[in-house]
This record gives structure tokens, C-alpha cells and sequence, in this order.
């Protein structure tokens, strides 16, 4: 079992399948908010859903309405459970996911990404700052 260690941005704890990427997401213009799809075709995750997962990302790009999307998808019941930024937190990420109450967490400097096999699954203790991936 894998781990990860990150630093607390918005506490809480999740579950769910790991959907991890190296490239940013805009949460406005590339995310369909009643789904949760992925639908920027030049993205690595085109075609894959949020909902219920462990998002492992960079960072958000886009405007600050990104924040509100974030939002959106889990009003819609479609958000990742969990969210974790390997680069930097943004402020779109952070803002979005305090006011909807996803867990957030930042990757330490030190830290790499390990090869996620699929698939995986994340528990995320965001008030204890780690991340436990589990091949299933």
C-alpha cells in the first residue's frame, strides 16, 4: 500500500477511486457540472467522471469562476470526494473546495506521485494530512 503525505488545506476525510493526471483541469470551461465528465478532448482524463473519485491533479486553471464550479459539482452530487493538488494549491481549488466541503490536501515539495495502477482506490484524511492508495 502506497501513501502519500500532503499539507492541510481544507480538513475532512474521503473515499473513492483514485483518477489522478498530470495535467491542470479548468473546472469552468473542460468539466460538464451536472455530470461530472471531463470533456476538454486535448485532457488526458476526456471522458472520465469525478464523482465519487480521489482527484490527484497539478492545479486549476481558468478564471476564478472555477471556485463556483467546484461548487456546482457537488451540488450536483457529481464532485470528487477528495481533492489533492501535487504542484501548488490555487486559489480557485482552495476557494472552491472550502465552500463546498471537499477534502483538500497539497503535496509536499518532496514528494513524487507514484504509479497509480488502475484501479486504485484513496482514503484521504485531510485532518491528518495523508492519503493511503490501495490496488483493487
Amino acid at each position: 500500500m502506497e501513501s502519500l503525505k500532503g499539507k492541510i488545506i481544507v480538513g475532512g476525510t474521503a473515499r473513492g477511486m483514485i483518477l489522478s493526471t498530470t495535467q491542470p483541469i479548468n473546472f469552468l470551461s473542460s468539466v460538464d457540472h451536472m455530470t461530472g465528465r471531463i470533456t476538454d478532448k486535448n485532457h488526458e482524463l476526456c471522458g472520465r467522471f469525478l464523482k465519487d473519485s480521489i482527484l490527484i491533479f497539478p492545479y486549476s486553471v481558468g478564471s476564478s469562476v472555477g471556485a463556483y464550479s467546484i461548487f456546482e459539482l457537488k451540488s450536483n452530487g457529481v464532485s470528487p470526494s477528495g481533492i489533492i493538488c501535487t504542484i501548488k494549491t490555487d486559489i480557485t481549488t482552495a476557494s472552491g473546495c472550502a465552500i463546498a466541503n471537499i477534502p483538500l490536501l497539497e503535496l509536499y515539495k518532496n514528494q513524487v506521485v507514484p504509479e497509480i495502477e488502475n484501479p486504485s482506490e484513496g482514503l484521504m484524511d485531510a485532518n491528518s494530512g495523508f492519503l493511503q492508495i490501495k490496488k483493487v
